[in-house]
């Protein structure tokens, strides 16, 4: 089984501003500086040619010990995903590890990440956008098999479109 993908980043590991890859220029925009007085608990971006049901390519959170920077592509070892239902959309997180760094070479699955990992992640998504008055609910996380049909199923969603 293959679940190592490449993850475009958008947003380092640390910061509070939200960067996108504009499609049209293809160029990085700073899209907004979050409200709350968090900053993202890992590095995080995309799946090319995929398509989630919200509309955009699938979300990916690559856990990594140094921050990259926007543009950047990392080799990501999917070990699964979240659920979660932002704005009303569903909004699946995929759960990846930096692929190329020997300090997750024993990550194989979520449960190889501590507990205080994988609450950290679902507090940051069930708060960082309270100062907005959007409403984000976080579900639970599911295991690889789950996450690879669910980059297969965004795949084909997007080949279709």
């Amino acid at each position: 089984m293959n679940n190592v993908v490449e993850a475009i980043i958008e947003i380092p590991l640390k910061t509070k501003n939200k960067f996108e890859i504009d499609k049209k220029s293809n160029r990085i925009k700073l899209d907004r500086v979050l409200y709350s007085a968090m900053s993202y608990p890992a590095e995080y971006g995309y799946i090319e040619n995929t398509l989630a049901k919200d509309g955009d390519p699938l979300d990916i959170l690559v856990i990594s010990s140094e921050p990259t920077f926007p543009g950047c592509i990392v080799p990501a070892r999917v070990i699964g995903y979240l659920s979660v239902i932002d704005n009303g959309h569903e909004d699946y997180k995929l759960i990846s590890v930096v692929n190329v760094d020997p300090r997750y070479n024993e990550v194989k699955c979520l449960n190889d990440l501590s507990n205080f990992t994988l609450a950290e992640i679902k507090n940051f998504f069930q708060n960082y956008k309270t100062l907005q008055n959007i409403e984000v609910k976080v579900f639970d996380y599911h295991g690889i098999e789950d996450a690879l049909k669910l980059i297969e199923d965004c795949q084909k969603r997007y080949l279709e479109k």
